[in-house]
């Protein structure tokens, strides 16, 4: 079974410093038939004023993954870290058992563009933990580069839950796929530019969902940087 999801049918806020667009429910928007996919509970791609951003507040037992397509976002948690995420970097917060965290777009000119993501840990209450792990673009050409996964292997972050991550950039010829092992399902988002995945062509936002499908197959990119989820 695969379903589109498409960019305009997202759920939309309006904050004047922040304008997010959610794939799947959050906060005021509220769709039934889009809470997530499996453990994925949460894509919001979210654009920040200048200067502006998520004051100090709370989360407990998430996987919040941060990845940053245009703009420096700076981070501040109670754990300690501050840093400033820019494109290329994959900044994975594991909430379990409470931390608090602040990010703002550090820059006076310009905004910040970012994926939020949210996914369940597979268990709750763990400790509180941070990461981040820059993937240059040529790691991501014409391939989907694995960015994040329960074991941490060829220098993804690590996250608690059996899913894994990938990101890749692909352009005119430029194809690749990947396997999706029996009883998984997989979600597809395409972050900008445009490609066709599994014969469906996607544009900037769409989202495509795979469930009982052998593959993601990518391939005829425009600008295309598209991440991809493979789901218990």
């Amino acid at each position: 079974m695969i379903e589109v999801r498409p960019a305009g049918e997202r759920g939309h806020a309006d904050h004047g410093w922040l304008v997010s667009k959610h794939s799947f429910s959050f906060a005021d928007y509220h769709d039934p038939a889009h809470m997530g996919i499996g453990p994925l509970r949460v894509i919001n791609e979210d654009r920040v004023a200048p200067g502006m951003g998520f004051g100090t507040h709370g989360h407990r037992d998430m996987e919040i993954i941060s990845y940053v397509l245009e703009g420096s976002l700076g981070h501040k948690d109670s754990l300690g870290n501050s840093s400033a995420i820019r494109p290329g970097a994959v900044q994975r917060m594991s909430a379990g058992t409470g931390v608090r965290h602040s990010e703002f777009n550090q820059q006076e000119a310009g905004e910040t563009h970012f994926l939020q993501i949210w996914i369940e840990p597979d268990r709750r209450g763990i400790a509180p933990s941070y990461e981040e792990r820059h993937f240059p673009p040529a790691d991501k050409r014409g391939r989907l580069r694995l960015v994040a996964s329960p074991d941490g292997r060829d220098g993804s972050v690590l996250m608690h839950q059996q899913a894994t991550v990938h990101a890749g950039l692909f352009d005119g010829a430029e194809r690749d796929s990947l396997a999706i092992e029996g009883g998984r399902r997989a979600y597809v988002h395409v972050a900008r530019g445009s490609v066709s995945a599994n014969g469906h062509r996607l544009a900037a936002g769409d989202g495509l969902k795979l469930v009982d499908e052998p593959e993601v197959i990518l391939a005829d990119g425009v600008g295309a940087e598209v991440l991809v989820f493979v789901l218990p």
